[in-house]
């Protein structure tokens, strides 16, 4: 089998042979409104198949392997969002990579941003340790939660807009069930800027009428019922942006500083 099947002993792994399977964007949107528990959210999202495209390749990755890799066995499934219940900061990105979060079950575990975004984490606080490179590693995030507007690993890094549609009811629910705690959302990248807008109008949060640009450290303050909240846009940490110099350790070191100082 190319994927790890529910409820066999993968570490973290919250769905049991028992969750329901989304097999299409109909059964998202169902399963996604009826959930009430983060729980029973993330399992749902750990065994959608709604999206053949990215469900072929996904299990594909994980049966060929990466030679650096070959012994391991591969995720192979959505990665969930993971972190604090009840967080004071969510951080947003595009989609796990096909061989760091589709191979460990854990969203920027196992990869090259997963290395400068979880180390810049620990230098701010905000992270138990300064790597994460497999899902039983002892990383925890006491008030940070991560996920992905896309759940599973796309071809080339790049979903379909009919598969970021499919899948945003995950996205918009789980903003949902987090909304009453979180204080400050930190936006990884220009396409978790623009993914983030409608889950945070879906979840109930008052926005601007006008979406204002992406930019490294731009802010934006909304709220949700009496509470504010500050928006954070953040370049993502991916090897072309570290490996160019356009993101470097300060600068994601400066947004998460910033960060914690709004979400304390």
């Amino acid at each position: 089998m190319s994927f790890v099947p529910p409820g066999t002993g993968w570490p973290g792994d919250p769905a049991t042979p028992d969750t329901p399977v989304a097999l299409n964007p109909a059964d998202v949107r169902r399963l996604a409104a009826a959930s009430s528990t983060l729980a029973e959210l993330t399992a749902e999202q750990s065994v959608c198949r709604a999206c053949p495209r990215l469900v072929e390749w996904r299990e594909d990755v994980a049966e060929v392997r990466r030679r650096a890799f070959a012994d391991e066995t591969y995720w192979g499934r959505p990665v969930p969002g993971w972190g604090a219940e009840r967080p004071r900061i969510l951080l947003v990105g595009l989609a796990p990579a096909a061989h760091g979060g589709n191979r460990t079950g854990r969203i920027f575990t196992g990869d090259r941003s997963g290395d400068w975004l979880f180390a810049s984490l620990y230098r701010c606080g905000l992270a138990a340790k300064e790597t994460s490179t497999y899902a039983d590693d002892g990383q925890e995030l006491p008030q940070t939660r991560v996920l992905a507007s896309v759940r599973c690993a796309p071809p080339a890094n790049k979903p379909l807009p009919e598969e970021k549609a499919a899948c945003f009811p995950w996205m918009a629910r789980e903003v949902a069930l987090v909304a009453p705690y979180v204080r400050v959302v930190v936006a990884l990248g220009g396409f978790a800027w623009q993914a983030m807008w409608p889950a945070l109008k879906d979840a109930g949060y008052a926005l601007p009428r006008s979406r204002p640009p992406f930019g490294h450290g731009a802010e934006v303050e909304v709220s949700y019922g009496a509470a504010p909240v500050t928006l954070i846009g953040c370049y993502h940490p991916s090897q072309q942006n570290t490996f160019t110099g356009r993101v470097t350790a300060q600068m994601l070191d400066d947004i998460f500083t910033r960060a914690r100082s709004l979400a304390v």
